[in-house]
């Protein structure tokens, strides 16, 4: 490994660190500099801006996510099960970070943030993310209907942007609140793709099918 290398490694690992101890308003360059022995403006040649490396903690969520959701679908074969793992290992890798959550949706939602999800600086966070999503779909038994197959792990990673939001201003205990509505929605995501194999229901899973491709990231 590199000198360069070495040295983006040792400001991120400080910059993640701060985060969870410290919050992101409390987290600034300058200390992420100090801590990482680093000049300031070494500092901010890997990393332009705080914006940056909340990328590369939505990164790193998305890396602990993909690894306990895997794990998890293992223990499930049907479908509603699956999808709650996979929603349960987001909220779970995100919890270190829950004291900062509004500032990090704050800094996510600008169009022109790297650290938005539909950014390209987060494209293979993305995808790793969807990913997730393809393998609840591929491994559900019974099978997920051909017409929704190729298009609810897309469906299943937007949902999971909503519950992270609803997961941001949850303060009950242990998050309660969020699980509840994990387990309460999984199923009837299940139940609808179930019925989509229905021919009266199938016209307007085509239609709904239709303006997601118009409108989809």
């Amino acid at each position: 490994m590199g000198k360069s290398v070495e040295t983006r490694a040792r400001v991120l690992e400080v910059a993640l660190r701060s985060f969870r101890e410290r919050g992101y308003q409390k987290t600034t360059m300058r200390l992420i500099a100090s801590e990482a022995d680093v000049a300031l403006g070494n500092a901010y040649y890997y990393f332009p801006s705080k914006g940056h490396l909340v990328q590369e903690l939505y990164a790193a969520v998305i890396a602990e996510q993909s690894s306990a959701a895997r794990a998890a679908l293992g223990e499930h074969r049907r479908l509603g099960p699956r999808i709650a793992a996979a929603w349960h290992a987001a909220v779970d890798a995100s919890e270190p970070y829950h004291s900062f959550g509004a500032e990090f949706i704050s800094e996510a939602i600008r169009p022109t943030s790297p650290s938005s999800p539909f950014s390209t600086a987060s494209t293979q966070a993305r995808q790793a993310s969807q990913e997730v999503y393809q393998d609840v779909v591929a491994g559900a038994q019974p099978a997920v209907p051909a017409p929704l197959r190729a298009d609810l792990p897309l469906l299943l990673w937007l949902a999971q942007l909503g519950i992270e939001i609803f997961w941001v201003y949850d303060t009950s205990p242990d998050r309660r609140r969020t699980r509840a509505l994990v387990d309460g929605v999984a199923p009837i995501v299940a139940t609808l793709v179930g019925l989509a194999r229905l021919p009266v229901v199938r016209g307007a899973v085509d239609d709904a099918l239709a303006v997601l491709h118009r409108v989809r990231p």
